[in-house]
Protein backbone atom coordinates (compact mmCIF):
# COMPACT_ATOMS: atom_id res chain seq x y z
CA UNK A 1 0.00 0.00 0.00
CA UNK A 2 2.98 2.45 0.60
CA UNK A 3 3.99 1.84 -2.67
CA UNK A 4 0.74 2.74 -4.03
CA UNK A 5 0.86 6.06 -2.44
CA UNK A 6 3.87 7.02 -3.60
CA UNK A 7 2.71 5.40 -7.20
CA UNK A 8 0.21 7.48 -7.23
CA UNK A 9 1.46 10.45 -5.65
CA UNK A 10 4.18 10.44 -8.09
CA UNK A 11 1.51 10.19 -11.03
CA UNK A 12 -0.32 13.32 -9.84
CA UNK A 13 2.22 15.56 -9.14
CA UNK A 14 4.09 15.17 -13.04
CA UNK A 15 1.69 17.39 -14.54
CA UNK A 16 2.13 19.69 -12.04
CA UNK A 17 6.35 20.20 -12.49
CA UNK A 18 5.59 23.37 -15.16
CA UNK A 19 3.18 24.68 -12.94
CA UNK A 20 6.02 24.63 -9.85
CA UNK A 21 8.52 25.31 -11.55
CA UNK A 22 7.45 28.74 -13.52
CA UNK A 23 7.61 32.52 -11.16
CA UNK A 24 3.83 32.93 -11.00
CA UNK A 25 2.06 31.60 -8.22
CA UNK A 26 -1.88 29.95 -8.77
CA UNK A 27 -4.32 30.01 -5.68
CA UNK A 28 -7.83 29.49 -5.42
CA UNK A 29 -10.23 29.64 -2.40
CA UNK A 30 -13.18 27.33 -1.48
CA UNK A 31 -15.05 28.17 1.06
CA UNK A 32 -12.68 29.92 4.17
CA UNK A 33 -9.90 27.48 2.88
CA UNK A 34 -7.11 28.60 0.75
CA UNK A 35 -4.77 26.41 -2.28
CA UNK A 36 -1.68 27.77 -3.15
CA UNK A 37 0.55 26.28 -5.49
CA UNK A 38 4.19 27.88 -7.23
CA UNK A 39 7.73 28.13 -7.25
CA UNK A 40 6.97 30.42 -3.94
CA UNK A 41 3.74 29.84 -1.96
CA UNK A 42 3.00 32.20 0.34
CA UNK A 43 -0.12 32.48 2.96
CA UNK A 44 0.50 36.06 3.97
CA UNK A 45 -3.78 36.80 4.54
CA UNK A 46 -5.23 36.28 7.89
CA UNK A 47 -8.78 35.15 8.37
CA UNK A 48 -8.96 31.69 6.50
CA UNK A 49 -9.47 28.40 8.08
CA UNK A 50 -7.28 25.87 6.60
CA UNK A 51 -4.55 26.54 3.98
CA UNK A 52 -2.91 23.75 1.48
CA UNK A 53 0.59 25.23 0.29
CA UNK A 54 3.16 23.34 -1.86
CA UNK A 55 5.83 24.90 -4.08
CA UNK A 56 9.57 24.89 -3.86
CA UNK A 57 9.71 27.69 -0.81
CA UNK A 58 6.35 27.67 1.36
CA UNK A 59 5.88 30.16 4.23
CA UNK A 60 3.07 30.57 6.63
CA UNK A 61 3.11 33.96 7.10
CA UNK A 62 -0.50 34.88 8.64
CA UNK A 63 -2.42 33.45 11.67
CA UNK A 64 -5.10 30.72 10.31
CA UNK A 65 -7.86 29.10 12.43
CA UNK A 66 -7.42 25.61 10.88
CA UNK A 67 -4.99 23.01 10.10
CA UNK A 68 -2.08 23.84 7.63
CA UNK A 69 -1.00 21.47 5.31
CA UNK A 70 2.56 22.23 3.32
CA UNK A 71 5.03 20.46 1.40
CA UNK A 72 8.03 22.33 -0.41
CA UNK A 73 11.55 22.28 -0.29
CA UNK A 74 11.59 25.04 1.92
CA UNK A 75 9.02 25.51 4.82
CA UNK A 76 8.62 27.90 7.33
CA UNK A 77 5.96 28.55 10.04
CA UNK A 78 5.75 31.93 11.45
CA UNK A 79 2.27 32.97 12.43
CA UNK A 80 0.06 30.54 14.94
CA UNK A 81 -2.27 27.38 13.06
CA UNK A 82 -5.42 27.02 14.87
CA UNK A 83 -5.73 23.55 14.68
CA UNK A 84 -3.24 20.99 13.53
CA UNK A 85 0.07 21.49 11.24
CA UNK A 86 1.75 18.62 8.61
CA UNK A 87 4.65 19.85 6.53
CA UNK A 88 7.71 18.44 4.43
CA UNK A 89 10.20 19.20 2.71
CA UNK A 90 14.48 19.56 2.97
CA UNK A 91 14.06 22.09 5.49
CA UNK A 92 11.19 22.62 7.86
CA UNK A 93 11.22 25.26 10.45
CA UNK A 94 8.47 25.96 12.59
CA UNK A 95 8.30 29.63 14.54
CA UNK A 96 4.57 29.60 14.98
CA UNK A 97 2.37 28.27 17.80
CA UNK A 98 0.26 25.08 16.43
CA UNK A 99 -2.34 24.68 18.53
CA UNK A 100 -2.79 21.17 17.71
CA UNK A 101 -1.16 18.17 17.06
CA UNK A 102 2.04 18.40 14.44
CA UNK A 103 3.47 15.91 11.88
CA UNK A 104 6.74 17.26 10.58
CA UNK A 105 9.36 15.53 7.88
CA UNK A 106 12.52 17.09 6.78
CA UNK A 107 16.12 16.98 6.09
CA UNK A 108 16.55 19.54 8.87
CA UNK A 109 13.77 20.31 11.19
CA UNK A 110 13.57 23.10 13.82
CA UNK A 111 10.69 23.96 16.19
CA UNK A 112 11.43 27.12 18.51
CA UNK A 113 7.81 27.59 18.83
CA UNK A 114 5.22 25.68 21.52
CA UNK A 115 3.04 22.48 20.26
CA UNK A 116 0.26 22.08 22.26
CA UNK A 117 -0.67 18.71 20.99
CA UNK A 118 1.23 15.57 20.09
CA UNK A 119 4.16 15.89 17.84
CA UNK A 120 5.67 13.81 15.47
CA UNK A 121 8.95 14.72 13.81
CA UNK A 122 10.88 13.02 11.41
CA UNK A 123 14.12 13.64 10.07
CA UNK A 124 18.38 14.00 9.86
CA UNK A 125 18.74 17.37 12.03
CA UNK A 126 16.07 18.16 14.73
CA UNK A 127 15.73 20.82 16.87
CA UNK A 128 12.72 21.10 19.78
CA UNK A 129 13.55 24.44 21.70
CA UNK A 130 9.59 25.08 22.86
CA UNK A 131 7.38 23.58 24.88
CA UNK A 132 5.76 20.25 23.75
CA UNK A 133 2.68 19.97 25.82
CA UNK A 134 1.38 16.43 24.22
CA UNK A 135 3.39 13.57 23.29
CA UNK A 136 6.34 13.50 21.13
CA UNK A 137 7.53 10.72 18.81
CA UNK A 138 11.03 11.41 17.06
CA UNK A 139 13.25 9.57 14.73
CA UNK A 140 16.34 10.92 13.67
CA UNK A 141 20.57 11.29 13.21
CA UNK A 142 21.05 14.09 15.66
CA UNK A 143 18.00 15.01 18.17
CA UNK A 144 18.04 17.88 20.37
CA UNK A 145 15.16 18.59 23.10
CA UNK A 146 15.86 22.25 25.00
CA UNK A 147 12.21 22.84 26.27
CA UNK A 148 9.84 21.12 28.22
CA UNK A 149 7.83 18.10 27.23
CA UNK A 150 5.04 17.51 29.33
CA UNK A 151 3.72 13.86 27.94
CA UNK A 152 5.59 10.96 27.02
CA UNK A 153 7.92 10.23 24.52
CA UNK A 154 8.91 7.17 22.17
CA UNK A 155 12.60 8.20 20.15
CA UNK A 156 15.25 6.67 17.73
CA UNK A 157 18.29 8.70 17.50
CA UNK A 158 22.27 8.02 16.81
CA UNK A 159 22.92 10.84 18.92
CA UNK A 160 20.74 12.56 21.49
CA UNK A 161 21.22 16.09 23.00
CA UNK A 162 19.37 18.15 25.66
CA UNK A 163 19.57 21.50 26.24
CA UNK A 164 19.27 23.28 30.00
CA UNK A 165 15.56 23.67 29.32
CA UNK A 166 14.83 19.91 28.79
CA UNK A 167 12.62 18.59 30.75
CA UNK A 168 10.09 15.87 30.25
CA UNK A 169 7.33 14.65 32.93
CA UNK A 170 6.35 11.74 31.06
CA UNK A 171 8.11 8.65 30.39
CA UNK A 172 11.19 8.42 27.81
CA UNK A 173 11.20 5.03 25.70
CA UNK A 174 14.56 5.02 23.79
CA UNK A 175 15.25 2.35 20.79
CA UNK A 176 19.02 2.45 20.62
CA UNK A 177 21.53 -0.37 18.77
CA UNK A 178 22.99 -0.88 22.23
CA UNK A 179 20.85 -0.12 25.23
CA UNK A 180 22.12 1.93 27.64
CA UNK A 181 24.68 3.93 25.45
CA UNK A 182 22.97 7.09 25.76
CA UNK A 183 23.34 9.13 28.43
CA UNK A 184 19.94 11.17 30.17
CA UNK A 185 20.44 13.50 32.79
CA UNK A 186 18.82 13.25 35.78
CA UNK A 187 17.75 16.71 35.34
CA UNK A 188 16.13 16.33 32.67
CA UNK A 189 14.14 12.77 33.60
CA UNK A 190 14.76 10.57 36.56
CA UNK A 191 16.06 7.12 35.94
CA UNK A 192 12.87 4.99 36.86
CA UNK A 193 10.92 7.08 33.91
CA UNK A 194 13.49 6.17 31.17
CA UNK A 195 12.53 2.74 29.38
CA UNK A 196 15.73 1.43 26.87
CA UNK A 197 14.45 -0.76 23.69
CA UNK A 198 17.16 -2.51 20.84
CA UNK A 199 16.26 -0.56 17.69
CA UNK A 200 14.48 -3.75 16.16
CA UNK A 201 11.74 -2.77 18.06
CA UNK A 202 11.83 0.38 16.87
CA UNK A 203 11.84 -0.57 12.96
CA UNK A 204 7.68 -1.59 13.12
CA UNK A 205 6.77 1.95 14.34
CA UNK A 206 9.53 3.96 11.49
CA UNK A 207 8.76 1.33 8.45
CA UNK A 208 5.28 -0.69 9.14
CA UNK A 209 3.22 1.33 11.64
CA UNK A 210 2.70 5.55 11.63
CA UNK A 211 5.37 7.03 9.86
CA UNK A 212 3.97 4.97 6.72
CA UNK A 213 0.69 6.20 7.29
CA UNK A 214 1.58 9.65 7.82
CA UNK A 215 3.83 10.09 4.33
CA UNK A 216 0.91 8.71 2.77
CA UNK A 217 -2.01 10.97 3.82
CA UNK A 218 0.55 13.85 3.35
CA UNK A 219 1.23 12.33 -0.10
CA UNK A 220 -2.46 11.99 -1.06
CA UNK A 221 -3.51 15.21 0.03
CA UNK A 222 -0.51 17.67 -1.81
CA UNK A 223 -1.46 15.22 -5.20
CA UNK A 224 -4.83 16.11 -5.03
CA UNK A 225 -4.10 19.86 -4.35
CA UNK A 226 -2.07 19.91 -7.07
CA UNK A 227 -4.34 18.08 -9.94
CA UNK A 228 -6.83 20.51 -8.79
CA UNK A 229 -4.99 23.63 -9.10
CA UNK A 230 -3.60 22.15 -12.82
CA UNK A 231 -7.39 21.78 -13.59
CA UNK A 232 -8.51 24.70 -12.08
CA UNK A 233 -6.46 27.03 -13.77
CA UNK A 234 -6.36 25.70 -16.74
CA UNK A 235 -10.04 25.86 -16.82
CA UNK A 236 -10.42 29.58 -15.81
CA UNK A 237 -7.69 30.56 -18.65
CA UNK A 238 -9.53 28.22 -21.19
CA UNK A 239 -13.33 28.39 -20.17
CA UNK A 240 -14.65 27.53 -23.64
CA UNK A 241 -12.48 24.82 -24.71
CA UNK A 242 -12.08 22.91 -20.86
CA UNK A 243 -16.45 23.29 -21.16
CA UNK A 244 -16.11 21.62 -25.24
CA UNK A 245 -13.86 18.88 -23.30
CA UNK A 246 -15.74 17.90 -20.40
CA UNK A 247 -19.42 17.96 -22.94
CA UNK A 248 -17.81 15.80 -25.51
CA UNK A 249 -16.27 13.02 -22.48
CA UNK A 250 -19.51 13.38 -20.18
CA UNK A 251 -22.16 13.40 -23.20
CA UNK A 252 -19.65 10.57 -25.22
CA UNK A 253 -17.60 8.99 -22.62
CA UNK A 254 -16.60 5.55 -24.54
CA UNK A 255 -16.44 7.69 -28.05
CA UNK A 256 -14.06 9.17 -26.19
CA UNK A 257 -11.81 6.53 -24.73
CA UNK A 258 -11.62 5.22 -28.23
CA UNK A 259 -10.32 7.84 -29.59
CA UNK A 260 -7.99 8.59 -26.53
CA UNK A 261 -7.08 4.90 -27.12
CA UNK A 262 -6.20 5.25 -30.53
CA UNK A 263 -4.10 8.64 -30.09
CA UNK A 264 -2.03 7.17 -27.54
CA UNK A 265 -1.31 3.90 -29.86
CA UNK A 266 -0.63 6.57 -32.54
CA UNK A 267 2.37 8.14 -29.97
CA UNK A 268 3.59 4.91 -28.93
CA UNK A 269 3.37 3.16 -32.33
CA UNK A 270 5.22 6.13 -33.77
CA UNK A 271 8.04 5.38 -31.02
CA UNK A 272 8.48 2.36 -31.68
CA UNK A 273 8.35 2.32 -35.19
CA UNK A 274 10.92 5.32 -35.40
CA UNK A 275 13.57 2.82 -33.20
CA UNK A 276 13.09 0.14 -35.97
CA UNK A 277 14.32 2.75 -38.47
CA UNK A 278 17.42 3.08 -36.77
CA UNK A 279 18.09 6.42 -38.50
CA UNK A 280 14.70 8.20 -36.56
CA UNK A 281 16.06 6.44 -32.87
CA UNK A 282 16.93 9.69 -31.43
CA UNK A 283 13.23 10.24 -32.04
CA UNK A 284 12.36 7.68 -30.60
CA UNK A 285 12.24 9.57 -26.87
CA UNK A 286 10.78 12.83 -28.43
CA UNK A 287 7.77 10.43 -29.46
CA UNK A 288 7.85 8.54 -25.78
CA UNK A 289 7.94 11.88 -23.98
CA UNK A 290 4.67 13.38 -26.11
CA UNK A 291 2.73 10.12 -25.18
CA UNK A 292 3.42 10.69 -21.55
CA UNK A 293 2.78 14.30 -21.69
CA UNK A 294 -0.58 13.18 -23.88
CA UNK A 295 -1.66 10.76 -21.25
CA UNK A 296 -1.01 13.22 -18.30
CA UNK A 297 -2.96 15.80 -20.43
CA UNK A 298 -5.69 13.54 -20.50
CA UNK A 299 -5.63 12.52 -16.69
CA UNK A 300 -6.29 16.06 -15.80
CA UNK A 301 -9.36 16.99 -18.31
CA UNK A 302 -10.88 13.74 -17.28
CA UNK A 303 -10.47 14.23 -13.26
CA UNK A 304 -12.03 17.57 -14.56
CA UNK A 305 -14.96 16.23 -16.42
CA UNK A 306 -15.33 13.51 -13.37
CA UNK A 307 -15.85 16.53 -11.02
CA UNK A 308 -18.50 18.66 -13.15
CA UNK A 309 -20.40 15.01 -13.28
CA UNK A 310 -20.13 14.30 -9.74
CA UNK A 311 -21.48 17.32 -9.06
CA UNK A 312 -24.50 17.31 -11.77
CA UNK A 313 -25.29 14.39 -9.62
CA UNK A 314 -25.24 16.39 -6.96
CA UNK A 315 -27.94 19.02 -8.18
CA UNK A 316 -25.24 21.79 -8.78
CA UNK A 317 -25.83 21.78 -12.87
CA UNK A 318 -22.47 22.72 -14.97
CA UNK A 319 -19.91 25.02 -13.40
CA UNK A 320 -20.19 29.13 -14.92
CA UNK A 321 -18.13 30.76 -12.98
CA UNK A 322 -13.88 30.64 -11.81
CA UNK A 323 -14.83 29.22 -8.12
CA UNK A 324 -17.31 26.17 -9.44
CA UNK A 325 -15.10 25.38 -11.73
CA UNK A 326 -12.40 24.99 -8.82
CA UNK A 327 -14.96 23.41 -6.77
CA UNK A 328 -15.37 21.09 -9.64
CA UNK A 329 -11.37 20.58 -10.40
CA UNK A 330 -11.11 19.68 -6.48
CA UNK A 331 -14.30 17.11 -6.61
CA UNK A 332 -12.81 15.10 -9.75
CA UNK A 333 -9.36 15.54 -8.41
CA UNK A 334 -10.30 13.92 -4.89
CA UNK A 335 -12.76 11.03 -6.76
CA UNK A 336 -9.96 9.89 -9.00
CA UNK A 337 -7.23 9.51 -6.07
CA UNK A 338 -9.29 7.46 -4.39
CA UNK A 339 -10.65 5.41 -7.03
CA UNK A 340 -6.87 4.76 -7.85
CA UNK A 341 -6.87 3.35 -4.51
CA UNK A 342 -9.14 0.49 -5.11
CA UNK A 343 -7.35 -2.80 -5.34
CA UNK A 344 -6.34 -4.44 -9.04
CA UNK A 345 -8.95 -2.42 -10.69
CA UNK A 346 -7.66 1.07 -9.44
CA UNK A 347 -5.15 1.51 -12.19
CA UNK A 348 -7.22 0.42 -14.80
CA UNK A 349 -10.22 2.98 -13.84
CA UNK A 350 -7.64 5.47 -13.42
CA UNK A 351 -5.89 4.66 -17.42
CA UNK A 352 -9.20 4.59 -18.72
CA UNK A 353 -10.31 7.80 -17.35
CA UNK A 354 -7.04 9.28 -18.63
CA UNK A 355 -7.67 7.77 -22.45
CA UNK A 356 -11.62 9.19 -22.13
CA UNK A 357 -9.71 13.02 -21.11
CA UNK A 358 -7.11 12.63 -24.40
CA UNK A 359 -10.12 11.34 -26.35
CA UNK A 360 -11.88 14.81 -25.57
CA UNK A 361 -8.60 16.79 -25.79
CA UNK A 362 -7.98 15.33 -29.40
CA UNK A 363 -11.81 15.87 -30.77
CA UNK A 364 -11.77 18.99 -29.47
CA UNK A 365 -8.59 20.37 -30.83
CA UNK A 366 -9.72 18.62 -34.37
CA UNK A 367 -13.03 18.95 -34.63
CA UNK A 368 -13.23 18.56 -38.19
CA UNK A 369 -11.63 15.47 -37.94
CA UNK A 370 -14.18 13.97 -36.28
CA UNK A 371 -17.44 16.07 -37.86
CA UNK A 372 -18.59 12.80 -39.87
CA UNK A 373 -18.54 11.23 -36.49
CA UNK A 374 -21.36 13.03 -34.94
Amino acid sequence: MFRLFHLLFLLLLLPALPALAQEKTESFDLGGDRFIAGRTATMAEPGRADVFLAGERVALEAEISGAAHMAGRWVSVTEPVGQGLYAAGQEVRVAGAVSGNATLAGQRVDVTAPIAGNLRVFGSEITLSAPIEGTLLAGGEFVEIDGPVAGDIALSARELRFGPDAVIEGTLTLYEDDPGEIAVPESVIPADRVQREEISEWEPIREGGFWPGVKAVISFAIGVLIVALVAAVAAALMPVKFAAMRTQLLGHPFRTLLTGFIAQSTLIGAGILLALTLIGLLLTPAALFFAVVAGLMGYIVGAYALGVGALKLAGRGYPQEAKHRALAALAGAVIAALVALIPLVGWIAIMALSLAGLGAVTRTAFPKRFQTAG
